[in-house]
């Protein structure tokens, strides 16, 4: 079955100046101040659609490493993802970087780092992103 996910930005004036509101519509679990400033040089209390893409990223990766090394025979303790989504104004996106930290146990260095590779490629968030360099570290804890 099929899930269509929602979110609503509600913008005022113009790019520079202007702001706006980016609401999660399907789940209604959060609301966020955007902006020019913090898209651009970056403003604290403020998102912009590097960091909410960034957010969607790191929990795609996440849900299909934790999958692939289950499905492996090595179901993770834990893993901690982020997802560092680059903006360069007049450019547009110019990549992603994964940083992966995991404890999973009884797993080799080479198995790991086969499993987080796939994972990277075949994610959906990834595969959407396909027109972008993403790049990955990850490591054992």
């Amino acid at each position: 079955m099929a899930v269509t996910s929602e979110a609503t930005t509600l913008w005022f004036g113009d790019l520079m100046s202007g702001s706006g509101t980016t609401s999660l519509d399907s789940s209604d679990a959060a609301e966020f101040p955007v902006n020019w400033t913090a898209r651009s040089e970056g403003e604290l209390g403020k998102t912009n659609p590097e960091e909410l893409l960034g957010a969607a990223h790191s929990a795609c990766y996440s849900m299909a490493f934790s999958h692939a090394l289950a499905q492996a025979g090595h179901a993770p303790e834990s893993l901690q993802v982020t997802a560092a989504v680059t903006f360069q104004p007049g450019e547009g996106i110019t990549g992603s970087h994964l940083l992966v930290s995991a404890k999973v146990p009884g797993i080799s260095e080479a198995d790991f780092e086969r499993l987080a590779e796939d994972a990277k490629q075949n994610c959906p968030v990834s595969k959407a992103l396909a027109g972008i360099p993403i790049t990955l570290e990850a490591s054992l804890a």
